[in-house]
């Protein structure tokens, strides 16, 4: 029969699960890292999980598809409500702003008043592929454009390169992605007020390097930025 359901275009797609929680029927789900329609049978065709989509991948189209299922639709919306259950185990399904304060170190002595090291990290998704580009926490915000690497390699990165910074995170040689573009959109959609790249000193790495200067040049904006490059031994090389 011709009825009019959900299409997903899968090259705008970035796994952000939140077309996934917003869909009241579960005919949406997580596979390999894309949205996808688990049936036709499952989607009622009105669209409620297509405001929710950051990159525009959500359309509704007219075509053959099998008839809306009301009743499977009601056992899945059921089985959904349990507490154990969740719509989405996706993170990216999970944007949010994270409010950090410094703890004080209640010990007495001469150091009775320095802070913890705590979590710099302020917002939440951090993986470049999954962070939706018009996330609430970029606009007016300093950018840290951090290989994942440099995390382990770094002791102090929270501390040093991450405070006051939106951190985003990838690997250019084990992610096979072009980040340039998902970096311009994010530069396009927001005030974008500094950017550090902090890369590691192989050479692949350069590629993250490359993405943020070809994002740069796409969006129309150069704004202020550095290079900052860590050692495998840990090791700051060059700012």
């Amino acid at each position: 029969m011709k009825r009019t359901i959900i299409n997903i275009d899968e090259s705008k797609c970035v796994g952000c699960g939140l077309c996934i929680s917003a869909c009241h029927e579960g005919a949406l789900k997580l596979i390999d890292g894309k949205a996808r329609l688990i049936s036709d049978s499952y989607c009622d065709g009105l669209g409620k999980c297509m405001p929710k989509c950051p990159t525009g991948a959500m359309t509704l189209e007219e075509k053959d598809a099998a008839e809306f299922d009301m009743k499977a639709a009601e056992v899945r919306k059921e089985k959904a409500s349990e507490p154990a259950a969740s719509a989405c185990g996706c993170p990216g399904s999970q944007t949010k702003t994270i409010d950090r304060k410094p703890v004080a170190d209640t010990t007495q002595g001469v150091q009775a008043n320095y802070e913890k090291p705590v979590s710099q990290l302020g917002s939440w998704p951090v993986q470049i592929k999954l962070v939706p580009a018009n996330a609430p926490y970029f606009n007016n915000s300093h950018l840290l454009v951090a290989a994942d690497c440099t995390a382990f390699a770094y002791a102090n990165i929270h501390a040093d390169y991450m405070k006051n910074k939106v951190t985003i995170i990838g690997c250019p040689k084990l992610d096979s992605v072009d980040y340039s573009e998902k970096l311009a959109d994010i530069l396009k959609l927001n005030n974008i007020k500094s950017i550090t790249v902090l890369r590691m000193s192989v050479p692949c790495c350069g590629g993250i390097t490359n993405a943020v200067i070809d994002a740069m040049r796409s969006s129309g904006k150069m704004i202020p930025w550095q290079v900052v490059t860590v050692g495998t031994d840990g090791s700051i090389l060059d700012v």
